[in-house]
């Protein structure tokens, strides 16, 4: 089913004009689909159940997401399902579709509640789902009792209730009592204030260690100029191609194409190296490890 271009509007009626099948109909299609990829056949088995996948996100409006958006994330579970139904396990599409249908739901509300991840773990996602509900029924039934319940005694019940640890409600609490704020606005009242992302700090690399990294990277490379230039044409060849090359070559390779052993190339490898520390002795533990 296209959802492209539709609106909040469009979608739910187009939705209630669709079939309604039985479970006879319902499983030949989900064995065309499953069996022959009958793409005719999966589009009626989701164009049938979309009014369910509306109805379920219509549960998620208080998140403030856009209902359209809503509807596109329940439609994608809605393929899911549909594209993971197994027939032969002799339940109703609709049954297996729900837990698809709000996992994408889910998933997409965690995603957008906030610009600051609110959670990805699976007693996390429990929690934002479920501490407002929680709380107020704890609420009443206090309220029912005569009791009052101070906020870290309701932290502590929500803990137990949903099964998540105390730091998580606490966590949770302060994420969904708290809103965005853009990195561009002042910290103070007056225009001139500073904004808050010149308060941030800069993770790129500084001036300083710029100047001293492109220092010491030309330092090196004239030490390796002088080294090199103590070897003959073809230990200098097997240097580079077996060190200065991102993918470096095989003793095999090399011995192919100068017409020596594999064995002859190590030899004349470690022989190079040999030169080069001689000729770099003292200079830079960091060419000692090039040449280990």
């Amino acid at each position: 089913m296209a959802f492209d271009g539709m609106t909040d509007q469009t979608l739910p009626r187009q939705a209630m004009k669709a079939e309604l099948l039985d479970a006879e109909t319902e499983s030949k299609l989900a064995y065309a689909w499953r069996d022959h990829r009958d793409e005719a056949a999966l589009h009626r088995l989701i164009n049938a159940y979309m009014r369910l996948a509306i109805s379920m996100a219509s549960k998620f409006k208080r998140y403030g997401a856009p209902m359209n958006d809503l509807i596109q994330e329940a439609g994608l579970g809605l393929m899911k399902a549909a594209d993971r139904f197994d027939p032969d396990r002799g339940v109703r599409f609709s049954t297996y579709a729900v837990w698809w249908i709000k996992a994408s739901i889910q998933d997409y509300v965690m995603r957008n509640w906030s610009m600051v991840r609110t959670g990805s773990t699976s007693s996390q996602k429990s929690l934002f789902f479920n501490m407002r509900r929680v709380q107020a029924r704890i609420e009443r039934e206090a309220q029912a009792a005569g009791e009052q319940i101070d906020r870290h005694k309701m932290r502590e019940m929500i803990a137990k209730e949903v099964g998540v640890p105390l730091a998580d409600v606490e966590m949770m609490e302060g994420r969904l009592s708290g809103s965005d704020f853009s990195l561009n606005a002042t910290q103070s009242t007056d225009e001139d204030g500073r904004e808050w992302i010149d308060a941030l700090e800069d993770e790129g690399t500084q001036a300083s260690e710029h100047v001293e990294n492109s220092h010491d990277t030309a330092t090196l490379r004239q030490w390796l100029s002088t080294a090199l230039a103590v070897l003959n044409e073809r230990e200098r060849f097997i240097v580079r191609e077996r060190k200065l090359r991102d993918a470096p070559r095989t003793l095999e390779s090399l011995g192919n194409e100068l017409g020596l052993s594999k064995e002859r190339v190590r030899q004349l490898e470690a022989a190079a190296f040999g030169k080069m520390r001689k000729s770099l002795e003292g200079q830079s533990q960091e060419v000692h490890h090039f040449l280990q």
